[in-house]
């Protein structure tokens, strides 16, 4: 049996996700092999050990294709030419490029993990601790490829769900695609208004901020994704714009029923959003209301891992005016009465409530 110190990996485009693979990986003892057609962020992975060397590796055992989606299909197969290595790729899009590539070795991959920093910079190797690993096996994978692909990236620490290409393509055009082209549009939206009216972005408030957020992430990729799951993404944009067609009528029509269905139907299914954590029945809110200040979540943070109390997830609501905001923090049921005795303690006013 193969030592973890004789594993080889091949890292194919060494930005955000394709470093934090390497690093994950060499932290657990693989020898990892990267490239990028960019030489400068080559290197700057090779510094920052993201990779113990620069170049190809026939004898990878595994190659990651983290490069964007357009030329994903054939960095595969230029991988799976080079050595008879299994090939896996880290692609937003999945039914294009698993037709593409076609090949019982090659297993179609979508990490749903990211950061707020772009680029090698940001690498970090517990960036798939808990995160959601979508693997899209078709009818040409080859079963054992997918189970050596499967328990190689939950060793990495994700949540490893299978899905069909089609279906993955479909669920993440509602999820992350939409979303961010909605976020653009209505950033967008905003700032054609700020030119003529200078103080309206001064105005943004927390939910403004929150929901546009997206907005700020690297728009090079976009265009690409675009292209290769355009029937998803415009099916969905079609659905959203049925949907927000029925709330402005709903609006224009002083419709308060209907309006408070919608917001109390959206809020329920937002505090149901699966976490992080195992067996969300036996969790807690405890919301906190905070200055919007820095230093205001390392406190509350602090106290709770004082405690020992693991936080599953972590929002900060912000009022919609002045500076103040409401911290919610995930915890197991059992530890959610500590941790608000311990607020309380340090002058704060916690309240515990559940996630129906």
């Amino acid at each position: 049996m193969t030592s973890p110190a004789d594993r080889r990996a091949q890292v194919v485009g060494t930005g955000l996700i394709g470093a934090s693979i390497g690093l994950a990986l060499r932290e657990r003892g693989w020898r990892v092999t990267g490239r990028d057609r960019d030489a400068a962020r080559a290197g700057r992975a090779l510094a920052l050990g993201a990779v113990d060397e620069l170049g190809t590796d026939p004898a990878a055992e595994v190659t990651f294709v983290a490069t964007p989606v357009s030329s994903v299909a054939a960095a595969a197969a230029e991988a799976l030419a080079a050595g008879p290595g299994l090939v896996t790729d880290v692609g937003s899009v999945k039914a294009p490029i698993v037709a593409a590539v076609g090949s019982p070795r090659f297993v179609g991959g979508h990490p749903m993990a990211g950061s707020e920093q772009e680029g090698v910079e940001g690498a970090d190797a517990a960036l798939f601790e808990g995160a959601t690993w979508v693997l899209t096996p078709d009818d040409r994978t080859d079963p054992d490829a997918f189970a050596r692909v499967r328990a190689l990236v939950a060793g990495l620490g994700a949540d490893v769900v299978a899905l069909s290409p089609e279906r993955h393509d479909e669920l993440v055009a509602v999820v992350s695609h939409v979303p961010h082209l909605a976020a653009a549009t209505l950033m967008g939206l905003a700032a054609e208004g700020a030119v003529a009216h200078a103080a309206l972005l001064r105005l943004a408030a927390g939910g403004f901020r929150d929901m546009t957020r997206v907005a700020a992430g690297h728009p090079g990729i976009w265009p690409d994704i675009c292209a290769e799951n355009r029937a998803a993404i415009v099916a969905a944009l079609d659905r959203l714009v049925v949907a927000l067609g029925r709330t402005r009528d709903s609006v224009a029509a002083g419709d308060r029923a209907g309006l408070l269905a919608l917001l109390e139907g959206a809020r329920h299914a937002r505090a149901n959003l699966p976490s992080r954590a195992v067996q969300p029945e036996a969790l807690v809110e405890v919301r906190v209301a905070v200055r919007d200040r820095p230093g205001a979540l390392a406190e509350v943070t602090t106290a709770a891992s004082a405690l020992g109390v693991n936080i599953a997830n972590l929002d900060l609501a912000h009022s919609l005016e002045g500076d103040r905001g409401v911290l919610v923090l995930v915890v197991a049921a059992a530890d959610g009465e500590r941790l608000r005795a311990e607020l309380a303690g340090r002058g704060y006013r916690p309240a515990v409530g559940s996630l129906g």
